[in-house]
This record gives C-alpha cells, sequence and structure tokens, in this order.
C-alpha cells in the first residue's frame, strides 16, 4: 500500500479535555491532512467518541507503521480504537433464502460501485436465487440447513468464509438464526435486517397481524447480530406511514423497499468505517 491512501481513525475512550487537539497534533505533526472529523461525547457516560479521516500522501510514517506509532497516545487515553485504510475493501459474503428484494438490491449497488467492498460469495440455504449470482458472475454456494444438520453446515461455512478472507457477512433475508459459535466468530460483523414490528408482531406473517391491528407506520430495522435474537447494536432504522386504504399486500410492498433501502443503508455506513459499537447502541458518524 503506497502513501497515497487515506486512513480512517475510530477512537473512544473516557473524556478528557484536548483530546480533539491531541489527535489532531499527532496528525498535523507528521504531514497528514485532515479531511473529515466528527466527534462526540456522551454526557451520561462520559465517553469521547471520534472518526476522523486523513491523506497520508505527505503523511511521514508508512502506512505499516502507523499503528505502532498511534499506540502510545491510545494508551495515555485508554482507548478503543481502530485504523482503517480507506483503499482497503472489505470483503462481504451475502446470506439469503428464498426472498430476493435484499439481494436484488445489493448487487445492483455494487455494481454501480456504491459500496466500499468485494463480494466473493453468496452464501443460501436454497438454490433459488442462484440466478442472481450468475447474472453478476458471484459464486453461490448452497448448504441446505436442517436441525440435524445446522453444527456441521455452518463448519463448512465457516471454513469457506475464512478461505475467502471475508470480514462482513449480510444476512439478506437469512430465513435461519446463527448458531452462538457462529455469531462470536464475527463480532460485530454481521448484519442483519427485519421488519420492525418485534417483537409486538412476531411469527412468520406479520404483515397481516399489523394490517389486522390497524398500524399507522411500519418499519425495518438493521442491525449486527447477537446471541439474543433481534436485539443487537441498531446501525439503521427508518419507516413509512400507513393508511386505512393499505391492504395486507401494500404492506408487504412497502415493507419490501424499506427493508431494501434500510439495509444498503446500514451497509454503507459498515462499508465506510461510520459505525462505532458503544455497548448495546451505537454511534454513527455521518
Amino acid at each position: 500500500m503506497t502513501r497515497n491512501t487515506t486512513v480512517i481513525l475510530l477512537l473512544s475512550c473516557p473524556d478528557r479535555m484536548g483530546l480533539v487537539s491531541r489527535i489532531s497534533h499527532f496528525i498535523f505533526e507528521r504531514g497528514g491532512n485532515i479531511l473529515d472529523l466528527d466527534e462526540h461525547v456522551e454526557r451520561e457516560g462520559q465517553v469521547f467518541s471520534i472518526r476522523v479521516a486523513w491523506d497520508m500522501k505527505n503523511f511521514s510514517i508508512l502506512p505499516a507503521d502507523l499503528e505502532e506509532a498511534f499506540t502510545p497516545l491510545a494508551k495515555e487515553f485508554n482507548a478503543d480504537w481502530k485504523i482503517y485504510f480507506a483503499e482497503r475493501k472489505s470483503r462481504a459474503a451475502i446470506f439469503v433464502s428464498r426472498y430476493d428484494h435484499c439481494l436484488q438490491e445489493i448487487l445492483w449497488r455494487h455494481s454501480l460501485g456504491e459500496f466500499a467492498m468485494d463480494i466473493p460469495l453468496i452464501i443460501s440455504n436454497h438454490p433459488d436465487l442462484g440466478f442472481l449470482a450468475e447474472q453478476y458472475s458471484i459464486p453461490y454456494h448452497v448448504f441446505p440447513i436442517t436441525r440435524e444438520n445446522k453444527i456441521e453446515q455452518e463448519k463448512k461455512e465457516l471454513r469457506l468464509l475464512k478461505e475467502h478472507n471475508i470480514d462482513t457477512i449480510i444476512l439478506a433475508r437469512y430465513m435461519q438464526i446463527l448458531s452462538p459459535n457462529f455469531v462470536h466468530t464475527y463480532p460485530n460483523q454481521i448484519i442483519n435486517i427485519h421488519h420492525s414490528f418485534l417483537p409486538a408482531f412476531m411469527g412468520g406473517n406479520p404483515y397481516r397481524q399489523a394490517y389486522q391491528r390497524g398500524v399507522k407506520i411500519i418499519g425495518a430495522t438493521s442491525h449486527y447480530v447477537t446471541e439474543a435474537l433481534d436485539e443487537g447494536p441498531i446501525i439503521a432504522q427508518d419507516i413509512i406511514r400507513i393508511s386505512h386504504r393499505d391492504t395486507i399486500e401494500d404492506l408487504r410492498r412497502k415493507g419490501r423497499d424499506l427493508e431494501r433501502l434500510v439495509l444498503a443503508r446500514a451497509i454503507q455506513y459498515h462499508t465506510e468505517h461510520r459505525v462505532l459499537v458503544c455497548g448495546q447502541k451505537t454511534i454513527i458518524f455521518q
């Protein structure tokens, strides 16, 4: 990697005076040019968070030596931190079952260059959407899942992900619950999407339940996957209004639209390194 690259620092630590100044000075005195900086202080817990991106064209430290150079300052701050290089794209695997709307959206946007990621493979528990993967020349792997073979199939999937150096997993309406071992292998790296009726309208037909209750809004939520089903840190959400004129099919159609857009937004935030997980919540740097 050359010096003509962009570096992104995500950092959180106990709040104190002068943090922005110290970090900015670290970049300035080594010849870096700050391109973007956004910071936030969580007043209740007094936690400082920052995302800063800078140009390394004239930086005096080589990219390979940057983490070592920044470590003393991070230790002084007692910080949790991570450095990313913008030109190094995420490597994402898409997991999908039979619903195609989210997969269609991701592949279309990816073909336009909207996401800072590569998609080496798609994994499914059904063969149905293989034709979509073929259209975009992406390998499609089928692992049928039953109660009896679930653990063994997940082991095969994990081996495949490791072979392809996958760092991000996108559940594009993958209708399977991942095991704790799978989730722990990719902490805060598995992105899911679901309708926002949970937990009020749980089960296989939430739109009928919502219709019967006469809801006035429906929504979609994208979040990181944790062991607690659908309770991981939230990355993106949105809603759309519903009226008494809407049929059940109208709700399903509007729900599909929201799921596509909210998941796409979450993928963009994640791949641009704009998400900082703080416990059970996230900070999204715009």
